[in-house]
């Protein structure tokens, strides 16, 4: 009966939401009442667990400090592997639930409340800016993103809008919102708040390719008509996106963002030797102009499949590097060097294995990387969708608890 009637409340509640006024205020009150009643009962022990330090733990780690503990956060911690998500997703487009500041506002705070990682990151994409410079998209349910705005040729990055001139308060005003909120909600909360934009060659390549691709095929033609000289719409647009990249995660910043991690999430697509001519100086451009407006806000620079050419990234010009699950830690701290303060890169599927299985990969992971308090934990990926709520908190916990091997 118990649950019967938590049901039926949740029902009555996301009718209320759905219908009620869209003040700020009211419509964020709404879906909080929706969320604790539904899932409170599921939170992790961590999440009641907080010390002084936590406040700002992951951005002294970041900075490259050692700190007393090994801080986490993970990737895609706002998603779908969570129920109270889903009330959300199966109900609403992605665009009207990250551009609605009630919504993003909850969807950000919802895997914080259960279980207590060191930073709350904004429910967003990487490619929310793409409309300041009149680039087009939209995300459809089973298909992913799909960017209707065709560039494919100078003429074509010509046509698009100044990358000096955008207002993105006028262009993009949820953001600020959004971020304003979440930075009450993450001091109140005694956390750390993180934003995040995409790096300018997967943006590049997302809006030439017009939506997920398995070759990139049409972004390699142009990487390699603009290496011949025939045409530099390539090193155009790259340029063109990261001038707006770096001035939006500045604009993150004065909204209320403490740190800013850097998502190449096609730097698989790339050899090395594409990564350092094309990639490369465009993501360097958009990380200097972070750094020269806002140089003590740490930023995370992270190449999903990038771990191939790992050693050039060592100069990215950001303040840690971010490694994916593919290599192994302890590699990547040698690679990386002593001296390049280094994030990740647990296994996402580790999270369907056993509550052991989870603890002795984030044992393993910590101690890999020189022991507690020596790196960033976080997956080498984002949490995958199906993956067991539990286990994300026996993650959490373990990375909390762990003191090192001789302890």
């Amino acid at each position: 009966m118990m649950i019967f009637n938590k049901l039926i409340t949740a029902s009555i509640l996301s009718s209320a939401v759905a219908f009620a006024p869209t003040t700020p205020s009211s419509s964020h009150r709404a879906v909080s009442i929706l969320h604790s009643t539904v899932t409170d009962e599921a939170s992790s022990t961590t999440a009641n667990s907080v010390s002084a330090g936590d406040r700002d733990i992951l951005i002294r780690s970041a900075r490259g400090e050692e700190t007393e503990r090994t801080p986490v956060w993970l990737m895609r911690q706002a998603g779908r592997y969570m129920s109270a998500f889903r009330q959300y997703s199966d109900k609403y487009p992605f665009r009207e639930r990250s551009e609605t500041p009630s919504m993003a506002i909850e969807l950000s705070l919802q895997c914080h409340r259960a279980y207590g990682m060191d930073g709350i990151i904004m429910f967003s994409d990487i490619l929310t800016p793409l409309p300041t410079l009149g680039i087009e998209f939209d995300v459809v349910k089973g298909i992913g993103p799909v960017i209707s705005t065709e560039v494919k040729s100078e003429e074509d990055v010509d046509k698009l809008l100044d990358e000096n001139s955008v207002d993105f308060d006028e262009t993009l005003p949820f953001i600020r919102e959004i971020l304003g909120t979440l930075s009450k909600e993450a001091e109140e909360a005694n956390t750390s708040l993180i934003g995040f934009v995409g790096a300018p060659f997967t943006l590049a390549a997302y809006t030439i390719e017009g939506k997920s691709s398995k070759h990139c095929l049409t972004t390699k033609k142009m990487m390699m008509a603009d290496d011949t000289g025939s045409s530099k719409a390539m090193s155009m647009f790259l340029d063109k996106i990261a001038t707006m990249i770096g001035n939006y995660a500045c604009h993150q910043i004065d909204c209320g963002a403490q740190v800013i991690q850097v998502f190449e999430s096609w730097a698989h697509q790339m050899s090395p030797s594409q990564f350092e001519q094309f990639a490369k100086p465009a993501a360097q451009k958009a990380i200097k102009i972070i750094k020269e407006k806002h140089p003590d806000v740490p930023v995370i620079y992270f190449a999903n499949g990038g771990s191939a050419y790992l050693e050039r990234q060592r100069d990215m010009g950001a303040d840690m590097i971010a490694v994916d699950w593919s290599v192994d830690m302890a590699e990547a701290r040698k690679i990386l060097g002593p001296d390049i303060p280094i994030s990740g890169n647990i296994d996402p599927t580790i999270l369907f294995g056993s509550k052991e299985q989870i603890e002795q990969a984030v044992r393993d992971c910590i101690d890999k990387a020189g022991g507690p308090g020596k790196h960033l934990m976080n997956l080498g990926h984002g949490v995958m969708q199906g993956t067991p709520e539990e286990a994300v908190g026996w993650l959490v916990d373990e990375c909390k608890r762990y003191k090192g091997k001789d302890a």
